[in-house]
């Protein structure tokens, strides 16, 4: 694998052992390759873990083969894979509901499977969506941006926008659930708001009052299981078609959409917002729309 970067405008200029240990958190053991390599070059020279790194540098980095062994991935089928942005480093592709973003097994097909074969080459999870939730979903194309996408989610520096259509109205427009999300012991498929479980933050905004149900949107602070889903159900506004935390009702589909991914490129700094459509989720809608009328 090549990759060539030319640092940005705007970047803060470190030495190159700060730019791959602490900016692109590339691992001891690639490190160290590079070095003995000579495969990090500045400006077509190879240069030591001491050298500056100024705005406009051109970088080029090589890992062979070994450096970076590739991930096994039984590939699926690429008609299933719907994408909506690619690059040299990353993929975000548009999950249907019903489908899994990976299989629990080396021989299940998912969404995962599904991207590999259409872009004929493995991709790895970066973060992953409920089956029954359809919309965004990110993938890195490469072992080498995988942990700088991994440590951007943790910072929150990735956001999702998700809609839902859930029950009942709300008095606010706006507010924010800050309840701590923890397993429930008593049934290990869900997760249950606990005192003494992981802190959690959803913010919601209520997009349109329909009859009986709402529809909102909502942005997450964290990344919890199921925190939407369970956040919901604490505040009496269940999902519909929510069968494991809300009622038991005949849905087409659980009516919890990702609709955009943004994210600042991590090495081009480009900004990218990114959409995902859905055609049942939005079917759903419109017969609310249709009931008021």
């Amino acid at each position: 694998m090549e990759f060539n970067f030319v640092l940005p405008k705007d970047f803060k200029s470190q030495s190159v052992a700060h730019l791959l240990e602490q900016t692109w958190l590339v691992p001891r053991k690639q490190r160290h390759f590079l070095r003995m390599k000579k495969h990090f070059l500045v400006n077509d020279k190879a240069v030591s873990d001491d050298e500056i790194l100024v705005s406009t540098d051109r970088i080029k980095i090589i890992f062979d083969e070994e450096d970076f062994p590739l991930l096994a991935v039984k590939f699926g089928d690429e008609k299933l894979a719907d994408i909506l942005y690619e690059d040299e480093h990353l993929v975000i592709a548009n999950k249907p509901e019903g489908m899994k973003t990976h299989g629990n097994t080396k021989d299940e097909l998912a969404l995962q499977n599904h991207v590999a074969a259409r872009l004929n080459q493995p991709v790895y999870v970066v973060h992953r969506l409920d089956e029954a939730t359809s919309g965004a979903v990110l993938f890195a194309k490469n072992q080498f941006v995988l942990p700088i996408l991994g440590r951007m989610f943790e910072n929150n520096e990735i956001h999702r926008k998700y809609v839902a259509l859930v029950h009942g109205h709300f008095q606010q427009k706006k507010l924010t659930i800050n309840q701590p999300i923890g397993r429930d012991r008593h049934d290990k498929r869900k997760q249950i708001v606990s005192k003494t479980g992981k802190a959690a933050v959803t913010h919601l905004s209520v997009l349109t009052d329909f009859r009986q149900h709402s529809l909102v949107s909502l942005s997450l602070d964290t990344g919890r299981t199921h925190q939407i889903r369970v956040h919901l159900q604490a505040i009496e506004h269940p999902i519909l078609g929510d069968l494991l935390y809300g009622k038991k009702e005949h849905e087409p589909r659980l009516m919890l959409h990702a609709l955009q991914i943004v994210l600042q490129h991590p090495f081009s700094e480009q900004k990218l917002e990114i959409l995902a459509p859905s055609q049942s989720f939005d079917a759903r809608c419109k017969q609310e729309e249709d009931n008021e009328n």
